[in-house]
């Protein structure tokens, strides 16, 4: 048995095929004849282009609109003024083609990596399937074709990246493994609009599987099992037809009010990266937008994006959500994500360094653009501004302040905007959790970034393995730190939400209910689960659980307490 992280939900048993997919070897030479290079190149961008445009409408009737505009962004993405100049300008240098895109997409891919959510990250993949993509046309090499696998059919990969997700033919595999990616990477996002189980960031399983090995997939629990046995396979398959009828179950709950047993309502909202998210969370049924990302914007570019291009975005955002709430989180850059244009130092300890609300507060004219945009764009539906990484009153005041500026502006040029647009906070360090109360005098709403907040408690660098046993929702002093945010919260009249990947965690809902979240946002696919989990519980029931949960020592006795109670 092999653990990873379950990607997709659901089980499957089938026969595996390794998919190896190496990048093409070409030569590093110099280029005399520049132009003719360029041209070569830009020949490679145009065959890319027509490929991609095809794959994309095929996976558009597959699994709908919202999926096929991943491979649309790889089209975006290597047509990008500031890639295509860096590409062709060294190029021009005389450098070959092929060196002169890996180069760049090198870079970019870098740069992605160092981001601290998972959606920005999978950006470099997006990259680095764009280059394996280009080096192939560039070198005359074909490309990878999963459709022509068999009926029941395990694939196995070091990663699936987009392209070859989209030649997936549904209904011929069973399930998905691979050795890299999260819940939140491209694999696992297309896998679950597929509705195939898939267990990722296995390590080493490319080399463990040959090709016609028995495996048995558990998308649900991160399980796969090499080679099962006779009675292995009889349970795996007893559970994938449970599965199935425990899905259809789920959609009772579309179209119906988020409420607990006894009849509390609570709002459910979704997570996005980009504005056509938007889509997908509305198709999942999801009540408004919990938290939206702007780092979308800014990662990527060669230059600041214009107040014009963020203020188009944002209301995009707003308009497809039709009224319901879409909370905005102003940029969270610095530190760790190197964004070239903007000249960041590396620092030694970027996560406590100078990023999110500290680098906007310091570079006043670039926050003001976005600040400017987001309220021009309030005028078109229901936005909230959320500031990240507050510690203190003193920069959620000063944000408020500049926002107040902007607003006698408009005022005086007669733009329309939200005269009663919300600014809250996003809670996720212990300063903010030990002051909640205090901030909640001066913030309009809360949002709490669970997977931070616990980071920061915890003293816990969760990509360091060494000490990822402690990066858990679950610690008693994590548990503690969100009750008392949220009575506090609670007690001054604002709301409060949770945007971190504990709001969908079917264990820890009832304790969230219990200590009286507002709010659950999470990602679109999750939102019929996470409806029907608030669903099981009273809050008489939940309180019960909660003060038990918060007797309890160690994070061990409570995963065990909230494992035994589970619905």
């Amino acid at each position: 048995m092999y653990r990873g992280i379950g990607g997709s939900a659901g089980y499957g048993v089938g026969k595996a095929v390794v998919i190896s997919d190496v990048k093409p070897e070409y030569v590093v030479r110099t280029i005399t004849d520049t132009d003719a290079e360029i041209k070569r190149y830009e020949d490679a961008v145009a065959v890319f282009t027509e490929k991609t445009r095809k794959m994309a409408d095929a996976m558009k009737e597959r699994v709908g609109e919202h999926n096929a505009e991943i491979l649309e962004g790889h089209i975006l993405l290597l047509n990008d003024p500031g890639m295509e100049e860096i590409i062709k300008g060294t190029i021009s240098g005389g450098t070959c083609a092929e060196s002169a895109l890996e180069s760049a997409c090198d870079m970019f891919s870098s740069m992605f990596m160092m981001a601290d959510d998972e959606l920005t990250k999978q950006r470099a993949t997006d990259v680095a399937d764009i280059k394996l993509r280009m080096l192939k046309i560039l070198t005359g090499v074909p490309d990878t074709n999963i459709a022509d696998v068999p009926a029941g059919t395990i694939l196995v990969a070091r990663d699936l990246t987009p392209s070859m997700t989209a030649g997936i033919i549904k209904e011929n595999v069973e399930g998905i493994i691979t050795e890299v990616g999260g819940k939140t990477s491209h694999s696992a996002i297309l896998a679950r609009a597929l509705e195939i189980p898939a267990v990722l960031s296995i390590d080493g399983i490319v080399d463990k599987v040959t090709d016609g090995m028995n495996i048995a997939v558990d998308g649900n629990n991160g399980i796969c099992i090499i080679d099962p046995t006779v009675e292995e396979i009889a349970e795996y398959v007893g559970r994938k037809r449970e599965w199935l009828v425990q899905k259809e179950t789920l959609k009772v709950f579309m179209g119906k009010e988020t409420v607990t047993a006894d009849g509390k309502a609570v709002s459910l909202y979704g997570n996005i990266g980009k504005p056509e998210d938007a889509e997908q969370v509305k198709s999942c049924d999801g009540e408004g937008i919990g938290l939206f990302r702007t780092e979308f914007l800014f990662m990527g570019a060669s230059q600041l994006p214009s107040e014009d291009q963020q203020f188009e975005a944002y209301r995009k955002a707003a308009e497809i959500m039709e009224g319901k709430e879409v909370i905005i989180r102003t940029l969270d850059v610095g530190g760790d994500k190197d964004i070239p244009y903007l000249g960041l130092a590396k620092e030694d300890n970027p996560f406590l360094g100078f990023r999110a609300v500290r680098y906007c507060l310091a570079n006043e004219a670039l926050y003001r653009v976005q600040l400017r945009a987001l309220l021009r764009a309030s005028a078109y539906g229901h936005i909230k501004i959320m500031v990240p990484l507050v510690t203190c009153v003193d920069e959620i005041r000063a944000v408020k302040a500049m926002v107040e500026v902007i607003k006698k502006e408009f005022d005086a040029a007669g733009i329309p905007y939200d005269k009663d647009i919300q600014v809250g906070v996003m809670i996720e360090t212990p300063a903010a959790a030990l002051i909640a109360d205090l901030l909640a005098k001066e913030a309009d709403f809360f949002s709490i970034g669970t997977n931070d907040l616990t980071q920061y408690t915890m003293a816990v660098d969760r990509g360091n393995a060494k000490v990822a046993y402690l990066y858990s929702a679950y610690n008693p002093a994590v548990l503690r730190s969100m009750k008392y945010i949220i009575e506090s919260a609670n007690k001054a009249g604002i709301m409060v939400g949770m945007c971190g990947e504990a709001a969908a965690d079917p264990l820890l809902i009832p304790l969230l209910i219990s200590f009286g979240l507002n709010e659950f946002s999470v990602s679109a696919t999750s939102v019929l689960a996470t409806r029907a989990a608030i669903n099981k519980w009273t809050k008489e029931e939940a309180d019960l659980l909660a003060e038990k949960a918060l007797s309890l020592a160690t994070e061990k006795e409570v995963m065990e307490l909230l494992k035994s109670s589970v619905r």
